[in-house]
């Protein structure tokens, strides 16, 4: 059964791929297997509108089952930016270094316990007839003052989850994948996907 990761970032395809990996009787694809297919321009006012948005539209013009996430860093003190602009933050090409030069930028005047944030993460799965499924992960922390670790991407060099003392620029990929909001939302939906291998399995 074929379940296209609806996403051309690779960072974010192999993080789909290694959650996914237990499921045998998915044959795993991304978008940048089909070179052919325009994704619409991110629109939506929520993480969640626009996860959906993306799987709708990827399941019916591929005609295929679709798993599409849509997220980012809230930081409340900033009335919730980057929010849903966290990938362009700094302007609409913007690479992830200036994304965050641009976060300490904002928050330099911040007090410490201004500096608390959470990345959010709304993954939704859809086939060619519509919308099946959309659930939501956080992960808490705080926002440092400088970049540490080479591990991560996004914001990771900047982001702490409490109880931690690294940031997840420095936990290794697999702890990381435990604790992260894409893996929370994942796992609210694994009982979900299970249901559906079994389908398939059983027609």
């Amino acid at each position: 059964m074929r379940l296209v990761i609806a996403s051309q970032n690779l960072h974010k395809v192999r993080e789909f791929k290694t959650m996914l990996k237990e499921f045998e009787h998915f044959d795993i694809y991304s978008l940048r297997d089909f070179p052919d297919y325009t994704p619409l321009p991110e629109e939506g006012e929520s993480f969640e509108e626009i996860a959906k948005t993306k799987a709708i539209h990827a399941a019916k013009e591929l005609d295929s089952l679709v798993i599409a996430d849509d997220s980012g860093l809230v930081v409340p003190a900033l009335d919730g930016a980057p929010g849903i602009f966290s990938a362009r933050y700094a302007g609409e090409n913007a690479t992830d270094g200036e994304n965050r030069i641009k976060l300490l930028s904002e928050m330099k005047n911040l007090k410490e316990h201004q500096r608390v944030a959470y990345f959010e993460c709304a993954i939704a799965v859809a086939n060619p007839d519509g919308l099946m499924k959309c659930v939501k992960g956080y992960l808490e922390g705080t926002i440092m003052h400088e970049e540490r670790g080479a591990n991560g991407f996004g914001y990771d060099p900047l982001f702490v989850k409490y109880d931690y003392n690294k940031t997840l620029a420095e936990l290794e990929e697999r702890v990381k994948n435990r604790i992260s909001h894409r893996s929370k939302a994942l796992d609210k939906l694994l009982h979900f996907l299970q249901q559906l291998e079994v389908d398939a399995v059983s027609h």
